[in-house]
C-alpha cells in the first residue's frame, strides 16, 4: 500500500490534466497513487486517463461517476481511498516534484494519530505564496483564519484515520457546491493540524474555477452554505466571528426560501441582529451575478 493518496475531482477538464500527470511523474518520491474522480465528464477525460494508465508510469485509479459536484466527488474519493494520508489536488493545479517527498518526511517526523494532518503552502507559478502560514508547530482550522489572520487558499493533508471518523460529507440534494471545510469545525474540537511552510502545490485560479465562481455557488447551493454557517455560529471562536457568519447564514437562508431560519440555530439573538445585514448581502450578490450574467 502506497502512503498518500493524490486526488483529483475532475469535470471536463481534459485540457488541463496532462499537466498535473506530468507532475505526479516528476516527483521524487514515488510512494503515492493518484486518484481521479470523473464527475460526469462529457470531453476526452476517459479517454486521456486510459493513455495514462497504459504508460504505467505511476499508479493510477480512474473513477467514472454520474456528475454529483464537487461533494460527491469527495465522498466518492474518499470512499474509494485506503492509504493513511490524502491530498486533494484539484485539476488545474500541480505538485512541485518534491511535494510528496516534503509531505512524506514531515509526517514522518511529527505526525502522529492526534493530528487531523498537515497545512503545507500554495503558490502561483511564478513562486509568490497564495498565503503565508504562521510560525507555530500546529493549531486549530479556525485559529488560522481568527487568530492567524490566514487570508488565502493552503494545501490541507489528511490524516484519514481521522478524517475518516467524520464522513461523509453532508450532501443536499440537487446541490453541487457544498462547503467542504465545514467538517474541519467538528474535528478541530479534537485535533488539530500541524503546520509545515512547505510548497505542496501550484496554482493557477481559471476563469471556470470554483474560486471565481463563488457568488453563483452561493445561490445555487444555499442550503448547503447555510449549513456551513451554522457550523461556523456554533464553534466560533469570538462574537466577531459569530456575528460575522451570522450575516452570511441569513443571506443564504434567503436563497434557500428557509422561512424557518431562525428557528435552526442556538444563536438566535445575534441572528436576529445580522438579520438587516444578512437582507443587504442577499440583494448585493443577486444582483453582483445578474450583472456578471449580462457581460
Amino acid at each position: 500500500m502506497k502512503a498518500i493518496t493524490v486526488f483529483t475531482p475532475t469535470y471536463n477538464r481534459a485540457y488541463l490534466l496532462k499537466r498535473l500527470y506530468d507532475s505526479l511523474c516528476e516527483q521524487t518520491n514515488p510512494d503515492y497513487e493518484w486518484l481521479v474522480i470523473d464527475d460526469g465528464s462529457t470531453d476526452d477525460t476517459a479517454k486521456l486517463l486510459q493513455t495514462f494508465i497504459a504508460e504505467n508510469k505511476i499508479k493510477i485509479t480512474y473513477h467514472y461517476q454520474e456528475n454529483k459536484g464537487m461533494v460527491g466527488a469527495h465522498n466518492t474519493a474518499h470512499h474509494l481511498m485506503t492509504t493513511p494520508l490524502c491530498v486533494c489536488i484539484d485539476s488545474d493545479d500541480y505538485m512541485p516534484t518534491d511535494a510528496i517527498h516534503k509531505i512524506l518526511r514531515f509526517w514522518e517526523q511529527h505526525g502522529s494519530p492526534e493530528y487531523a494532518g498537515i497545512v503545507g503552502l500554495d503558490a502561483f507559478v511564478d513562486g509568490t505564496l497564495v498565503a503565508p502560514l504562521p510560525t507555530i508547530k500546529a493549531c486549530k482550522f479556525s485559529e488560522l483564519y481568527v487568530k492567524h489572520k490566514l487570508a488565502g487558499d493552503v494545501k490541507f493533508v489528511h490524516n484519514r484515520a481521522v478524517f475518516n471518523q467524520y464522513l461523509p460529507y453532508t450532501f443536499f440534494e440537487g446541490e453541487k457546491y457544498s462547503v467542504t471545510s465545514y467538517l474541519y469545525l467538528f474535528i478541530e474540537q479534537k485535533h488539530e493540524l500541524l503546520i509545515c511552510n512547505e510548497v505542496f502545490c501550484i496554482v493557477e485560479y481559471l476563469p471556470d474555477g470554483l474560486t471565481m465562481n463563488l457568488f453563483n455557488q452561493y445561490k445555487q447551493s444555499p442550503k448547503s452554505f447555510a449549513f456551513y454557517r451554522l457550523a461556523k455560529m456554533k464553534f466560533a471562536l469570538n462574537y466577531q466571528e459569530r456575528f460575522r457568519n451570522a450575516i452570511h447564514y441569513v443571506s443564504s437562508s434567503l436563497f434557500a426560501k428557509d422561512s424557518k431560519f431562525l428557528g435552526k440555530t442556538s444563536s438566535k439573538g445575534t441572528v436576529l441582529l445580522a438579520i438587516p445585514l444578512g437582507v443587504v448581502l442577499y440583494f448585493y450578490i443577486l444582483f453582483s451575478t445578474k450583472k456578471s450574467i449580462r457581460k
